[in-house]
Formats: C-alpha cells, sequence, structure tokens
C-alpha cells in the first residue's frame, strides 16, 4: 500500500490530455513512455482524474457508473496486436484538443470492431479469461452491462423513462432483456475487461518503476447511472424515481446564486443498515486500480447541502449532517488502512476538519489561494502541516501562469515578494515552495510543469464550455529541461535521490 507519509511529488495529468494518434489519451504506448518520463524526474506519483465513463459535458464526474472504466481510455495498439482488428485507420485528430464529438463514436466502432473479432478469432484462453474476469466482478458488471444494453434499445432514454417493468428491474423483465440484449451485454462486459486488463498493466510497469498511481473518486453518481437504477431505494427518490432533493453547494462571493449539480443524494440511514457495504465495494473498487486515491468533496461526509429538486438554483437549500467517521470506521474494518487523499477544499468547518484528522487523512493546499489576503492564510507554506498535499493547482483551478495574469496587482506583488519571483518564473517559484514545503506530498498539474497559460486549463466549475476536459499536450512541448528542472527541485527538497536522476550524488 503507498505510504502517505513520505516524502515525495508527482505530477497531476488526466490519461485522456495524453499524446496519441487516436483523438484522445489512453492507456496506449504514450502511457507507458510518460511513466518513463516521470521516472526520470524524481517523481512518485501520477494522478489521474476519475476514470468512469464520461458524462453530460464530457465530465468524468457525471458518469453512468461509479464502478465502470471510461471505453475511451483503452488502447487499439493491443486490439490489433491480439488480431481482434486487422489495422487502424485513423481520421486526422487535434493533437491540441480532445474533439468528442467526433472521437467518441470513431472510438466506439473500432471497440465493436475489437469485440466482433475476439467472438470470431479469440483462443479458448482469452474467452476463458474474460469468463473468470467477469464472474469475478459480477457485483457491479452485470447491472451496467444490462444498464448499457437497455439503454442502446431505449434510444439513450434516461432509465425513468424505459417500460415499467424494466424501470421497476422485475425479475423476469430483466431476464427478457438480457437475452433479447446478449450481443449487446457482451460487448460492454468485453469493453470492461479490456479497460481492466490494460489499466492493470500500466499501473504494474508504473509500480515497478517507483511511480504510483493516485486516483480521484467522484463523492456523488448521476441520476441517470447504472449505480441508481439498480439500487434506486438508496437514493432520496419519489414513487416515479425523480430526485427530491438535490446535491450542490451554497451561494458565495463566486457564485452567488450557488451551484446546483443535480446529483440525488444518498439515504445514508439505509447505507448505513447494510454496514455501507456499497460504499466498502466502491472503494475495494478505486484501490484495485490506483494505490491511493483522492475522494472529491470530502466535507460531503461531514455534512452536505441539500437542494429542494424543484429549486433551479442553490439559493434555498440546506446543512444536513452526513454519516461521519462511521462510513470510513466500516469500510476500513473490511478494507484496512485506506489510503486516502481527502479533497477538503470550499467551505470548511471544525466538523469537516474532526473528520478529516479522525481518519488520519492528509487534506489538500492550493497555493495560488494564498495571496488574496495577509500572512494568516492557510494555503500559504509556512501555515502547513506534514500531513496535507500541496498543489500549485488542480484540475478546476487556472493554471499558474493563467492565475498570475488574472491576478490583482496587490496579489502579484504578495506573490511576487513571498516567492521570489516574477510573471517569466512564478510556476517554478511555486513549485519550489511547495516542495520545499513540510508537506509529505507535493503534485503539479503538467501545464504548471510547462509554464502554460489559461488557454491550457482543463475545467472550469459550474460551466459547459466546450473547452472543459478537451486539454492534450504533444510531446515537443515536454522538452528534457523540465524534467531536468524538476527532478533537482525534487531532489533538492528532500522529495527525489539526486543519484537516481543521473547527477552527481
Amino acid at each position: 500500500m503507498f505510504d502517505l507519509h513520505q516524502r515525495c511529488a508527482g505530477v497531476l495529468l488526466h490519461v485522456t490530455s495524453l499524446p496519441g494518434p487516436h483523438g484522445i489519451g489512453d492507456f496506449g504506448p504514450d502511457a507507458y513512455r510518460f511513466v518513463d518520463w516521470l521516472q526520470g524526474a524524481g517523481q512518485r506519483i501520477w494522478q489521474w482524474l476519475p476514470t468512469n465513463p464520461i458524462g453530460p459535458g464530457n465530465s468524468p464526474y457525471q458518469s453512468v457508473s461509479a464502478f465502470a472504466g471510461s471505453p475511451l481510455m483503452i488502447a487499439l495498439e493491443p486490439l490489433v496486436g491480439a488480431g481482434w482488428i486487422e489495422g487502424i485507420e485513423s481520421p486526422t485528430f487535434s493533437s491540441e484538443r480532445v474533439d468528442f464529438a467526433a472521437v467518441v463514436p470513431w472510438r466506439l466502432a473500432q471497440l465493436r470492431a475489437a469485440a466482433e473479432g475476439f467472438a470470431a478469432r479469440a483462443s479458448a484462453e482469452e474467452h476463458a479469461a474474460l469468463d473468470a474476469w467477469a464472474a469475478s466482478h459480477a457485483l457491479w458488471l452485470d447491472d451496467y452491462c444490462l444498464f448499457m444494453a437497455i439503454e442502446a434499445a431505449e434510444q439513450g432514454r434516461p432509465w425513468w423513462q424505459w417500460p415499467a417493468a424494466l424501470r421497476a428491474r422485475d425479475a423476469a423483465a430483466l431476464a427478457a432483456a438480457r437475452q433479447a440484449h446478449a450481443n449487446e451485454y457482451r460487448f460492454w462486459q468485453f469493453v470492461q475487461w479490456c479497460f481492466d486488463t490494460q489499466s492493470h498493466a500500466l499501473k504494474r510497469y508504473a509500480n515497478e518503476r517507483g511511480v504510483a498511481i493516485m486516483g480521484d473518486l467522484p463523492i456523488f453518481v448521476a441520476h441517470h447511472s447504472a449505480d441508481c437504477w439498480a439500487r434506486p431505494d438508496l437514493y432520496d427518490l419519489d414513487e416515479a424515481y425523480q430526485p427530491t432533493v438535490v446535491a450542490g453547494c451554497p451561494p458565495d462571493a463566486m457564485a452567488p446564486t450557488g451551484q446546483r449539480w443535480g446529483n440525488p443524494l444518498y439515504r445514508w440511514n439505509r447505507m448505513a443498515a447494510e454496514g455501507f457495504a456499497w460504499w466498502a465495494d466502491r472503494v475495494e473498487r478505486a484501490l484495485d486500480q490506483a494505490d491511493v486515491f483522492r475522494i472529491d468533496h470530502f466535507r460531503g461526509f461531514a455534512g452536505y447541502y441539500e437542494i429542494p429538486a424543484s429549486c433551479p438554483t442553490a439559493e434555498e437549500g440546506q446543512w444536513v449532517p452526513g454519516p461521519g467517521k462511521a462510513l470510513f470506521d466500516a469500510i476500513e474494518a473490511r478494507l484496512g488502512q485506506l489510503p486516502i487523499v481527502a479533497e477538503d477544499l470550499g467551505l470548511i468547518t471544525p466538523d469537516v476538519i474532526a473528520l478529516r484528522d479522525g481518519c488520519d487523512f492528509p487534506g489538500m493546499k492550493i497555493l495560488q489561494f494564498g495571496f488574496g489576503d495577509d500572512a494568516g492564510n492557510e494555503f500559504l507554506p509556512h501555515n502547513w502541516t506534514r500531513s496535507c498535499v500541496a498543489y500549485t493547482g488542480t484540475h478546476d483551478n487556472e493554471t499558474v501562469r493563467g492565475w498570475w495574469n488574472a491576478a490583482t496587482p496587490r496579489e502579484q506583488a504578495y506573490a511576487g515578494s513571498y516567492l521570489a519571483c516574477g510573471a517569466d518564473d512564478i510556476h517554478w517559484a511555486m513549485i519550489r515552495a511547495c516542495c520545499n514545503s513540510v508537506a509529505n506530498l507535493a503534485v503539479f498539474p503538467l501545464q504548471d510543469v510547462l509554464g502554460l497559460d489559461a488557454a491550457h486549463r482543463m475545467n472550469t466549475p459550474g460551466t459547459m464550455n466546450g473547452g472543459n476536459w478537451s486539454w492534450r499536450f504533444d510531446w515537443p512541448v515536454l522538452a528534457d529541461e523540465a524534467g531536468r528542472v524538476l527532478g533537482l527541485i525534487c531532489a533538492g527538497s528532500g522529495r527525489a535521490a539526486f543519484d537516481k536522476l543521473g547527477l552527481p550524488g
């Protein structure tokens, strides 16, 4: 298990942001090349965003499954190598942005061709391997594959608009659907097997080179999801399977009407009555794919913001107590010590801090947030403790250079004085400050390592911006110098070894 108390550093880069010829980053050759780059730069962590299938707005935080992997991340080269598809005639895709409208149907067509090739040409051993894997993951896989097959037959209609017997999961109706849509069911089984096989191989390669994978677990699930359809009793839904209350955040200076995310909320009392088994299953799945994971919106486990479903904004919500430490005690009783990083940003109250510290989870410190007031700011390094993960920024923030360009003159002056830097080296100054801090872990978005501006931002929360989640880099921008400087900073701050960087000991 990854030790969250060790002193090390890493890079935040979502898999889909990797280079590659097929329109979106995946688990193919460029992922292995990036692991090699991380190792050469003295990095011990590769942080991903959620690897679930994307949902509305191409977001990985609004997925049709909390357990399934994204079909878009499956590399095509191994499918060719296995003989399941003969070759790849790829359109000319952008190397800078993911064109989801073009990439998604093309990639799914390749996977369908591979599934047909597998059915026709795979060996008996390969078929047995798929069957054995499916049996070991039946707990979530059966519901997911059936959900996807019925969704296709229903032309994409949300599950609460399906025929009544399927909505209510009548056993006879489910059996008939499983038989009627057997080929589609088997296709999604094959896709998830490919995802797991490839993600495990990449994780093994990274681990062998001293690089741990940090995953990301969204707190909520989407209404239109296999999870909600399979267990509607675990969510605040009415008799028509519609949410009575939804998730979000209250109004603040940045969002005057708040943020209405729209996810259904959990019936925590029912989950507690089952020993939080669904959550233990979900965390077990997360730890099958990653060595450590960040859990999103951690404050929601102490207390969450409940918005009436009838309210179009978040202005009429209220705070409701969450499950608290009982949830994590139950998960730990089954799985052992949990390697979790708590995303403890936003409105953090004493009960959230008590829960985080009571679970011995490190929180997050974002250096960009440190320069809006004075030296008492909790996001300035001299106020940090060892039990935290230091970030220059996250996927939801501006890049460091974008932050500097948009900062007020006072913020620029304060940051320049505190970090002894200017516009040209603000990214290295922030990285150095995070590395030199007492924080056990320090993680930097690749955009900050490269000193890229606001045009390279990954996501703007609360928007359906077409550019969200689409950023990619290409190898020419990742010059050897970036890795060399990053490695030197990490070695000088005790987060990497000089001798392993090919430098004098």
